[in-house]
C-alpha cells in the first residue's frame, strides 16, 4: 500500500457502534490496520436516549459509522440511522438478524448498505474502501428488493394493528391477561365478572382479530409489539 493511500485513509474517521465486544474489537483492529482512523463507541451502562447516543457518535466527528442493530441496553440501532444519514454521515449497518424486512427498513432510513456479520470481515473492509473511493455499495436491484419487502411487511404490520384496534377497551383488557398467561377463571375473578362473560369477549378478540385460537391471539399482539392498555 502506497504512502498516499495510507495517508488518505487516516484521514477518514470510522467509528463503531456495536454491543458485541469482540466483534467491535476485530472490527477496529482489521480497520486501523488497513490505515483508517477508527473510533469505537462505548454504549452505556443504563438506558440512554436517541440525542444523547446521537450526540456521543457525532462528536467522533466520523465519516463512516458501522452500526449493529441491536445494542444491548439502548435497544434498536436502526433508531440512529435516520439522524445520521441526515447528519452527512454513511451508516453501514452491520448485523446478526436476518430478518429482510429490517434491512429494508434501515435502506429507507438512509442507510448505504446493510451487512451480515455471517459474511467474511473482508466484505465489510471492502465496502468501506468503496465508500472511500465514492463507489456504489448496493446493486440497484438488491436495494429495490429488500425496500419492497419492507413495504410488503410494513402493510402487514398495519393491518395487524388495524385489526387491534379494533377491540374495545375490556376487550384489550382481557388479551393483556392473556398475554400474560392469566386462565378465562383467573380473569373472572381479577375482573369480578362470570367465566361466560370472559369466555364471550375472548370470543369476540378473536373474531376481530381473525384467528382460531388464544395462542394465535397473543402471537399477532407479541409480533407487533402491542401492550395492553393500563390504569
Amino acid at each position: 500500500m502506497s504512502t498516499a493511500t495510507m495517508t488518505a485513509r487516516s484521514q477518514l474517521r470510522v467509528a463503531i457502534v456495536e454491543d458485541h465486544v469482540l466483534f467491535a474489537e476485530s472490527l477496529e483492529l482489521a480497520l486501523s490496520l488497513e490505515g483508517y482512523d477508527v473510533r469505537r463507541i462505548l454504549l452505556p451502562a443504563e438506558q440512554t436516549s436517541v440525542p444523547a447516543m446521537m450526540a456521543s457518535v457525532l462528536r467522533q466527528r466520523p465519516k463512516i459509522v458501522l452500526l449493529d442493530f441491536d445494542l444491548g441496553r439502548f435497544g434498536d440501532g436502526a433508531r440512529l440511522v435516520e439522524p445520521l444519514a441526515r447528519a452527512g454521515v454513511d451508516v453501514v449497518v452491520v448485523t446478526g438478524a436476518v430478518d429482510e424486512a429490517r434491512w429494508g427498513q434501515a435502506l429507507r432510513l438512509g442507510a448505504r448498505t446493510v451487512l451480515p456479520k455471517s459474511h467474511p470481515l473482508g466484505e465489510i473492509l471492502g465496502t468501506v474502501r468503496r465508500l472511500h473511493q465514492g463507489q456504489s455499495v448496493l446493486d440497484v436491484a438488491d436495494r429495490e428488493r429488500l425496500l419492497k419487502i419492507w413495504h410488503q411487511r410494513r402493510g402487514e404490520m398495519l393491518d395487524l394493528r388495524a385489526r387491534l384496534d379494533r377491540l374495545t377497551n375490556r376487550e384489550a383488557e382481557v388479551l393483556g391477561h392473556l398475554m400474560r398467561g392469566e386462565t378465562v377463571s383467573e380473569i373472572a375473578v381479577l375482573g369480578v365478572v362470570s367465566e361466560a362473560t370472559v369466555r364471550t369477549q375472548v370470543k369476540s378478540i378473536l373474531a376481530k382479530l381473525e384467528v382460531s385460537s388464544q395462542i394465535a391471539a397473543v402471537g399477532l399482539a407479541h409480533r407487533v409489539g402491542w401492550k395492553a392498555p393500563t390504569g
